[in-house]
């Protein structure tokens, strides 16, 4: 008697290959431990290994001298993202209190828990640069003064209860959507796999901050200065409104 054939194993499905956006995801959850959220683009979770201060590129590149080289910073057209200590956010209206810029509009927002942040391409898929914008007699520029260069796409827009803005105008947005989509955001200064950045990214120190980490007043405080100059200048070169 013929014995019965054994059946053929099974062979497993081909995998299906991981488009761009599935390699960005997985290169900021595997090999950074940055939580996503589902969706395309893809956007980091705020307020898990870190909040964000969303300031203009200008009064950003003044900041930039405040945070050391492993501090990571973003660029999205003519904003730019600060990587701050979680917990940040909510610090913000208080700090900015106690420097004594609570009662001015400043283009200033700190973004935390419940909000999210595009997520810059990986460093090596950001492709060409090309040098920052430069404000009238700023010198030499971002791009010459960091060792850095960056495209000019749109701004990121936040989202959930956790943007928490730095001016009086409740509900005021300071990344505003533009209606279309100019690029994407890329890192100016890239995070390292790896490294822990909390060790990096700026806090109260005065109040329980790591040691040795930037300080956040001192940050905030040249981030709300530059954003008042800027203000200001935007209000001497509008013309006089005569009745």
């Amino acid at each position: 008697m013929v014995g019965a054939v054994p059946p053929w194993p099974t062979v497993p499905l081909p995998r299906r290959p991981l488009d761009a956006s599935d390699q960005v995801r997985r290169w900021y959850e595997n090999e950074l431990a940055w939580p996503t959220v589902p969706g395309e683009p893809v956007r980091l979770s705020l307020g898990v290994r870190f909040d964000a201060l969303d300031v203009p590129a200008e009064a950003g590149r003044a900041a930039l001298r405040r945070l050391p080289p492993g501090c990571p910073v973003a660029v999205r057209g003519d904003r730019m993202a600060l990587l701050v200590a979680p917990g940040s956010a909510e610090e913000l209206p208080g700090l900015l209190e106690w420097l004594e810029w609570g009662g001015l509009p400043l283009d200033l927002t700190a973004l935390g828990a419940g909000a999210t942040l595009q997520a810059p391409l990986p460093p090596a898929r950001s492709g060409p640069r090309v040098c920052a914008p430069r404000a009238p007699g700023a010198g030499p520029g971002l791009a010459a003064d960091e060792g850095a260069r960056a495209p000019r796409p749109a701004p990121p827009v936040p989202s959930g209860p956790g943007a928490a803005s730095g001016s009086p105008e409740p509900g005021t947005p300071a990344l505003r959507p533009t209606g279309t989509s100019q690029g994407a955001a890329v890192w100016l200064r890239p995070p390292v796999p790896g490294y822990e950045v909390e060790a990096s990214l700026p806090s109260l120190t005065a109040l329980g901050g790591r040691e040795g980490a930037p300080d956040l007043a001192r940050l905030v405080e040249t981030v709300a200065t530059q954003c008042h100059r800027i203000r200001l200048r935007s209000a001497c070169a509008q013309p006089l409104a005569f009745s």
